[in-house]
């Protein structure tokens, strides 16, 4: 095993396959101690217990300032050796499973949430790595509807030919809005693709015209992205989204490299910046979670937007 990976380990990954991953995330364990929601929950209704915080692949093109990943490890524009969807579903929830048995024993945890853990219903495509790189994303999805999972797929837009040639809609599509303009999003996002933001305004358009839910998530950092509303407003406005999630930058893992804390913003700074947005696209703020520092957007609220299960 390299020494990249024996670092994933110990930071809470566990493999499923050469390059496909899963991660228990820290709201779940809040969840089955009962201390806590995550915001997927509050603002669309995913039980936090029974998510799994997964990606098909570590690699990315992109390496940005405020990832909690080290920009040393898995960072590439392509993939070689690619392992099979159902075997990434399947050892994705034998991990999860895996890491939660140890919580058996602590009695501060609800034994009720904790049985709901070990039967998860939905898969957050998310962890680390961009997604889209993976050659068999679409199969991903398709098996994992098949298999009676929801689905919630989150990218960076660096390849919106991935996201044209998907059979299937994930149950959710995310599309991350990391800066207004060409030369912010290559101060902060470090594309390693030349073309990047002709890339990026492809995966704008696609969202504008994609066949499910939809999302534009901006992760808020304070002194470098939390700024030029009217250029956030522009790309938001080509993407058409249903929902736009201003989110608080965390100060964990390697970005404390990279960034400081200084540059974490206060839940009013995000409910400031999502407000100024807000008027600018003529949506609402419809929902927050204080604790994550997420602010959720759309142009009206209403009942759907709670997925039934």
């Amino acid at each position: 095993m390299n020494a990249g990976k024996k670092q994933l380990l110990k930071q809470g990954y566990r493999f499923t396959g050469e390059h496909s991953s899963v991660k228990i995330c820290e709201w779940t364990k809040r969840a089955i101690k009962n201390e806590g929601i995550c915001y997927k929950q509050k603002f669309y209704g995913i039980n936090t217990c029974q998510c799994v915080q997964m990606t098909p692949t570590m690699i990315c093109p992109n390496r940005c300032q405020f990832c909690w990943r080290s920009l040393d490890l898995y960072t590439a524009e392509e993939m070689k050796e690619l392992d099979d969807p159902k075997e990434i579903i399947k050892n994705s929830v034998e991990q999860q499973k895996l890491l939660l048995a140890g919580f058996g024993g602590n009695k501060t945890i609800d034994k009720e949430m904790l049985n709901k853990a070990l039967n998860p219903k939905h898969f957050a495509i998310s962890l680390t790595g961009e997604p889209t790189i993976y050659p068999k994303l679409s199969e991903l999805i398709v098996e994992l509807h098949k298999q009676k999972f929801t689905s919630f797929l989150v990218t960076n837009g660096m390849y919106p030919e991935t996201l044209e040639k998907l059979k299937e809609m994930p149950t959710q599509l995310y599309l991350s809005l990391d800066a207004p303009t060409k030369e912010l999003y290559k101060k902060i996002d470090n594309p390693m693709l030349k073309d990047y933001w002709e890339r990026f305004n492809k995966s704008l358009e696609f969202l504008s015209k994609a066949k499910t839910r939809t999302v534009i998530r901006i992760t808020s950092v304070k002194k470098l992205n939390m700024c030029d509303e009217a250029g956030y407003a522009k790309l938001i406005k080509k993407a058409k989204p249903m929902f736009v999630e201003v989110k608080s930058y965390s100060w964990v893992g390697e970005s404390r490299e990279r960034l400081t804390e200084e540059n974490v913003p206060s839940y009013e700074d995000c409910f400031s910046f999502a407000e100024k947005i807000a008027k600018l696209i003529d949506y609402k703020i419809i929902d927050t979670h204080r604790e994550s520092k997420a602010i959720l957007l759309a142009k009206e609220d209403f009942p759907e937007r709670i997925l039934k299960f």
